[in-house]
């Protein structure tokens, strides 16, 4: 059983603008999708006929920006969270925590790219039946909701092993995880929607961040003793 020191465990908050970045990828990513979604079928097979419309060209070249901000807002998230878990940080655990992280950003960003290469191409007119079309689209549908979404399944479990392990998270908040992992693992990805289970359930982390955060400010203000984030009582586990 290892003890560390009560001051080697504080672990500085971060800035509240970098705190509110699991909300920022939230709003985005959900804004993106549903944008996506009404705008392109989510037939993989379809042939396309949504690019006759140019406002569903719009819709979808308007996603498509939102996407990189989108990116960059998840890696800041993953950054608070490692804050929050400060020394209490499991060497496997992080490994397949920043690995599943960053498998999702290079899916999510593969795919935009895809798109926006088919949206470019095809803006004059309809593929008509056209292979490069019908490759692209396949290519970009396998990227984000296959192999995207089993990475952002893979990414809620470890994050909310870590959140029981270290306490970073409260209990309700890693079960709910769990399970919403557990359906973007065997729920059919042909139910266009359940892409959305994701940014909520990262928005419900965030929210919890910054509640947390805010409980504790406030008993500091209260009692007039040095109070550090929640890290969990990573010093009285066995490992």
């Amino acid at each position: 059983m290892n003890q560390m020191p009560a001051q080697a465990q504080q672990v500085p908050s971060p800035p509240r603008v970098v705190a509110i970045s699991g909300i920022v990828f939230s709003v985005l990513y959900i804004v993106s999708l549903v944008l996506i979604r009404l705008a392109v079928p989510a037939d993989p097979t379809e042939p396309g006929l949504w690019l006759a419309d140019p406002s569903f060209r719009n819709w979808v070249r308007i996603a498509l920006n939102l996407v990189p901000f989108t990116g960059i807002a998840f890696l800041w998230f993953m950054a608070v969270l490692r804050n929050r878990i400060g020394l209490c940080e499991d060497r496997f655990f992080a490994t397949v925590f920043l690995g599943s992280g960053l498998l999702f950003v290079a899916m999510l960003f593969a795919a935009v790219s895809v798109s926006r290469g088919l949206l470019d191409t095809f803006a004059a007119g309809l593929p008509n039946q056209n292979e490069t079309y019908r490759l692209g689209r396949g290519m970009a549908y396998t990227l984000m909701n296959t192999f995207g979404t089993r990475m952002a399944a893979v990414f809620m479990f470890v994050t909310s092993t870590i959140g029981l392990r270290t306490a970073i998270l409260a209990r309700w908040v890693s079960f709910v995880g769990f399970a919403f992992g557990l359906v973007l693992l065997l729920v059919m990805t042909e139910f266009a929607w359940i892409a959305l289970v994701f940014p909520l359930w990262v928005l419900l982390v965030s929210t919890y961040i910054l509640s947390s955060d805010f409980q504790q400010k406030r008993w500091k203000a209260a009692s007039a003793e040095p109070l550090s984030p929640r890290v969990g009582a990573c010093g009285d586990r066995k490992d």
